[in-house]
């Protein structure tokens, strides 16, 4: 309920007054029931936080009267006399106190940056007026050219200069899965979780640095996987990673807007409606925490963020960073080749009169501005048969020293947006509470001329298969025609990456046949792991990798920088694992045959544990040979 706060003599909302100004009237006295009666004749509503007054620390009193002065008396009415709810009161003050530390400018500036976008999107505001747009500035790295070569060799000379931003505030929930998304296995051969995956590949740039300095990892969590993070990496010994290399940022909530004016939605007196804010709180709390600036100032020149369960990310890292580095990139996004229709965002340049933007245009949106500038057909594909603007993979490569100079200068906060939805064409009413959000890939938005934007376009298997679908809603985005984007893909193109690193190196590589796992794609095989301890780079691999061949059911798991492989050949189902410590020398050569390991479908009720349900299959050795060399020496290994 909006509460008026006129009265005969007296409005709280007006300027040069406030519900400070009043109370102080009485010298501090607890205002009760007389005192209180004839003051507020037209609105009751106040006297119990009245009555309340004294109970509250002056940082209390001061945030209560920035609220009221801003809207939001609301939230103190029909509160009970001093005795009853106390608990609730200060609970719901704390999470007051909380959200306004928290958001720069405070409580007062997120209403105030509510209305003004509420009153744009009431208007109908275009945020696309008089921008027509173009194809990006790209680099297209969709095979294993020359050039791919050369970037990945220029972003590896970069390795101890580039922190790795993980946005991990995920539950599991969606896909079937309890507990975190990043303590989902990326593959279930030696299941590997992606927190697990994405440790190793910072452990292996360490280990080609000279410096031999660890790789600043910093993961943003939510209230939801807060706890849960922070207990798999201390249960895990944080995966070989040092602690202090490792910044745990956590994204708090914002609260939800009622209506227009930007009143604050209550749940129920004294508890707040509070939404998530977006990823884009990424950058606010990179501001905010110090940690950009402070790493900025430790050498670090690049950052690069990933998603929890995007696994190929680590694939495009050198090749991306080398991008950055010889394009003079200040803001570098990862794309793939897109299909029209297909539910990513699409990355154009936008051109108006005196401005120009880099930008993703979400899915939704790139439909009708194409339809209102360049194409009547809209989102359709050109002469390639793909879409002309390269599909989003929000994997994004910024430079340091521009970034930080862009968070100082807004204080983290980044091209909010506010998406209500109305009860009819009046625009006066929201169906439900909305709230701002933000996203990452927007920061471009803050740009000058100052700052270069592009988009490097790599192979969609290569760079990205997010995991964010359970089976049953993959199988029916596959028989729609569209990408399942579930664990079982997501595996499938993590073996046939390996594959591709085989293929470069020169190996032999039957390809399996496709089958359907409950309704979703596989690939039977060849099922290869090269650990990044292996090989970070298609150079790194050729130069271990010589000759030899894989049939289509084979595996081949290789773990650590000491092992090359001499023709080799794998043939049927045969299994190979090597892994070999630091200083161990391990030569493979000659063929090996065994039953190597077998895939078992599982039906959709089977009694497994949910990181299997939620793919349809397993794994289970039958023959498979495994060495391992646990101390430094050379070895021989023959088939």
């Amino acid at each position: 309920m909006r509460i008026s706060m006129k009265t005969a003599d007296f409005s709280i909302a007006s300027a040069g007054a406030s519900l400070h100004d009043f109370l102080s009237r009485f010298d501090g006295k607890p205002l009760t029931g007389n005192a209180m009666r004839p003051t507020f004749s037209e609105s009751m509503e106040l006297v119990g936080l009245s009555t309340n007054w004294n109970n509250f620390t002056d940082e209390q009193k001061e945030l209560i009267n920035t609220l009221v002065e801003n809207g939001q008396a609301h939230l103190f009415a029909g509160w009970d006399e001093p005795g009853t709810n106390d608990d609730a009161k200060q609970a719901f003050l704390e999470s007051l106190e909380k959200i306004n530390g928290n958001y720069p400018g405070g409580l007062a500036g997120y209403i105030s940056n509510a209305r003004k976008l509420l009153a744009e999107s009431k208007a109908g505001a275009n945020p696309f007026e008089g921008l027509t747009p173009e194809q990006p500035e790209k680099v297209d790295l969709t095979s294993f050219t020359d050039a791919f070569e050369k970037y990945e060799s220029i972003g590896a000379q970069y390795f101890d200069k580039v922190g790795v931003v993980l946005v991990a505030g995920g539950l599991g929930e969606r896909l079937g899965y309890n507990g975190i998304k990043v303590d989902i296995a990326v593959e279930v051969l030696e299941e590997t979780t992606y927190l697990k995956h994405y440790a190793d590949n910072l452990l292996a740039m360490q280990a080609r640095s000279e410096s031999k300095r660890p790789v600043p990892f910093i993961i943003m969590v939510s209230q939801d996987t807060g706890s849960k993070t922070i207990r798999s990496l201390e249960e895990n010994n944080y995966f070989g990673l040092q602690k202090e290399q490792v910044h745990i940022l956590q994204q708090e909530l914002v609260p939800a807007i009622a209506d227009n004016d930007g009143a604050l939605a209550l749940k129920e007196k004294y508890k707040l409606i509070l939404k998530p804010h977006g990823h884009g709180d990424i950058h606010m709390l990179l501001h905010t925490s110090g940690v950009a600036a402070k790493l900025a100032a430790e050498g670090i020149e690049y950052f690069m963020f990933i998603q929890d369960t995007n696994g190929p990310s680590f694939n495009t890292l050198p090749a991306a960073i080398g991008v950055s580095v010889e394009n003079g990139y200040d803001f570098n996004s990862l794309a793939i080749v897109r299909r029209p229709g297909e539910a990513v965002g699409g990355l154009a340049k936008l051109v108006g009169k005196g401005k120009e933007f880099t930008l993703n245009v979400e899915y939704n949106q790139l439909d009708p501005l194409l339809r209102a500038t360049i194409n009547p057909e809209g989102d359709v594909a050109d002469e390639t048969g793909f879409s002309p603007f390269p599909g989003n993979c929000n994997t994004l490569v910024i430079k340091t020293e521009s970034y930080v100079r862009i968070l100082e200068a807004t204080q983290g906060i980044i091209a909010e947006f506010v998406n209500p939805k109305y009860t009819d064409e009046t625009k006066t009413a929201f169906k439900k509470p909305t709230r701002l959000e933000t996203m990452m890939q927007d920061l471009p938005k803050l740009f000058g001329e100052a700052e270069k934007v592009g988009v490097t376009v790599f192979d969609r298997m290569w760079s990205f298969s997010p995991n964010k679908n359970n089976v049953v809603d993959a199988a029916a985005k596959v028989a729609a025609g569209g990408p399942a984007d579930a664990s079982a893909t997501a595996e499938n193109d993590f073996y046939g990456a390996g594959r591709a690193r085989l293929k470069a190196a020169g190996m032999k590589v039957k390809e399996g046949e496709e089958i359907k796992l409950l309704g979703v794609p596989f690939t039977t095989g060849p099922k290869v792991i090269l650990r990044p301890s292996f090989a970070m780079t298609l150079e790194e691999g050729r130069r271990k990798i010589s000759g030899g061949s894989i049939s289509d059911e084979a595996t081949l798991i290789l773990e650590g920088s000491g092992i090359t492989l001499e023709d080799v050949e794998l043939s049927g189902k045969s299994g190979l694992v090597v892994k070999a410590c630091d200083g161990a020398k391990v030569t493979v050569k000659g063929k090996f045959e065994n039953d190597g390991f077998e895939l078992v479908e599982l039906d959709a009720d089977a009694e497994v544990p949910e990181y299997l349900k939620i793919r349809g299959y397993t794994f289970e050795n039958r023959g498979a040979q495994i060495f391992s060399f646990t101390e430094p020496g050379e070895y021989v290994v023959e088939g």
